[in-house]
């Protein structure tokens, strides 16, 4: 686990211990308002984040979204509850322990870019790095890697002023990188941006996960940008986690009213992917397997059609019983020569796009990975019930 906090809160311009109890005996945020003041911020949130995925908190303006964000490194100071990151609780630090624990495992983006528009690119990138005090030499070199990775390289020169919104972003995404720590905690760093270069960041930052060891909590108030960015999707009202889960979870298993209402005008199809829809095949052959094995499995397992898998488990076709029993029939002994090819899929995919390539044909979709291998296989029945499903 790489971040699990537990029991927060955070009220602002209250006495903290007294709004805390009152919020414990079913008064409501506005309650507490009406009645004393202060501000709940967060109440009574607990969650975690696993090593290596995109944690989305998402919610409407005031839904406490960023302040659950800043809880995470202490630059909002929680009420109460806890705070671990790699098992050590933030809470328990001291203000010289927590700089340092800042500066290891946390980099941060902003909505605004938090540039200085004195500094070239390069200067911005290093920001970071020089804080720390890392030599020039080194803090260039990390910073020009940096820079690459966001694809900014042969700006280094320029000044913020002299790119656009999403390239003065990706500087902001760049020093966040040179630091290279575990964390990055990002703060509806896209929502200042149109949309076309909004979808460009998103794609950008999918295509950078791929290749950085990064956890990511993600902050937006976009249920469409949650979807497509996140592994899994905290939901957030008056300072609330009211729901945690996948997308399919998000969208089809709503906790509450709130939840329902959020998610009902998302277009299921664009949203759900090949991984969010496939099942396991039931058996599949392999090269030692021969035409009797292949009529064992898909009659022990009620199959119609079998994938075959090669060396290294690798996908290499499929079979369906017809073509087995035929040649079965006239003495034939090789499976090789009977292997079909059929469309092929992703696990990223929309099902819009399946559909396209499931409509046509009587078999199941096989969905591969980067290597050729076999993730698992997509029904027609499946698709078609996204396609024409109207409750989300």
């Amino acid at each position: 686990m790489k971040i699990k906090a537990e029991n927060l809160y955070k009220v602002f311009d209250g006495k903290g211990q007294k709004e805390i109890e009152m919020l414990k005996n079913g008064l409501s945020k506005e309650d507490i308002l009406e009645k004393t003041g202060a501000t709940v911020g967060i109440n009574n949130a607990s969650f975690e984040v696993e090593e290596g995925e995109i944690f989305v908190i998402m919610g409407l303006s005031g839904s406490g979204k960023s302040t659950l964000l800043r809880c995470i490194n202490r630059l909002v100071e929680p009420t109460a509850g806890s705070v671990k990151v790699d098992g050590t609780d933030v809470m328990d630090l001291s203000k010289d322990e927590l700089r340092k624990f800042r500066k290891e495992k946390f980099g941060m983006v902003f909505q605004n870019f938090a540039l200085f528009p004195y500094r070239t690119v390069l200067e911005n990138a290093e920001f970071g790095l020089e804080i720390e005090g890392v030599n020039k030499e080194k803090r260039k070199e990390k910073a020009m890697k940096a820079l690459k990775q966001v694809g900014l390289e042969g700006y280094e020169d320029q000044k913020p002023d002299q790119l656009s919104g999403g390239m003065q972003q990706r500087v902001g995404l760049a020093r966040a990188l040179a630091v290279d720590t575990d964390v990055l905690l990002m703060d509806e760093p896209f929502s200042a941006l149109d949309p076309l270069i909004k979808k460009d960041m998103q794609d950008k930052l999918l295509e950078l996960y791929e290749h950085i060891d990064k956890t990511i909590v993600f902050i937006t108030h976009d249920l469409d940008e949650a979807l497509k960015l996140g592994d899994r999707i905290a939901i957030m009202k008056d300072g609330e986690i009211v729901q945690i889960g996948n997308h399919e979870e998000i969208l089809t298993n709503a906790e509450n009213d709130y939840v329902a209402e959020f998610v009902q005008d998302v277009n299921r199809s664009r949203v759900l992917s090949a991984a969010d829809i496939m099942d396991k095949p039931k058996a599949v052959l392999y090269n030692q397997d021969g035409l009797r094995t292949a009529l064992h499995k898909m009659r022990h397992n009620e199959l119609g059609s079998i994938f075959v898998l090669g060396e290294n488990r690798k996908y290499r076709g499929i079979v369906t019983i017809e073509d087995v029993v035929e040649s079965i029939n006239k003495d034939k002994e090789n499976l090789d020569e009977i292997i079909r090819e059929v469309p092929l899929a992703t696990p990223e995919e929309s099902v819009n796009d399946l559909f396209s390539k499931i409509a046509d044909i009587n078999t199941p979709l096989p969905v591969l990975d980067d290597e050729q291998k076999l993730k698992g296989i997509i029904v027609k029945t499946n698709v078609v019930a996204n396609l024409a499903s109207e409750k989300i």
